[in-house]
């Protein structure tokens, strides 16, 4: 339900209102719904559903696009998707080269290694110290 609430506010789901204020869910929406969430599992942001949901009708089983005019803006997404692929595949390989670095060297528990400093907190984030009472 919360979901459903915050498609409304962002303008992708338009549900009728009864007198008492309640929301009133046709088929359409539900469509609506569905082609949001598949959409929302693609990677596009709510922003760009919004701009191509106008592209968007219900074949009746769901929503399929029904104009070439959001073609810029799935291809976008489509580089941003792969940019942040490459970044992670990028990020996992320098992981793995220091896992392998790592898995070389003895002794294999960290607790008996003398070279493991604790990490350095920011200023700000250090543990409040204990109260005197």
């Amino acid at each position: 339900m919360r979901s459903l609430r915050y498609y409304e506010e962002q303008g992708l789901l338009r549900p009728l209102r009864r007198p008492s204020g309640y929301r009133e869910f046709r088929k359409e929406d539900v469509a609506t719904v569905r082609g949001i969430r598949l959409m929302l599992a693609a990677g596009l942001s709510t922003t760009t559903i919004g701009e191509v949901l106008p592209c968007m009708t219900d074949d009746g089983e769901g929503l399929t696009p029904s104009c070439a005019g959001m073609l810029p803006d799935l291809h976008r997404e489509r580089e941003r998707l792969s940019a942040a692929a490459a970044d992670l595949l990028a990020a996992r390989d320098r992981l793995d080269a220091l896992l392998e670095a790592t898995s070389r060297l003895d002794p294999a528990d960290p607790s008996e290694c003398d070279t493991v400093v604790p990490p350095v907190r920011p200023p700000g984030l250090n543990p409040r110290p204990a109260s005197a009472t």
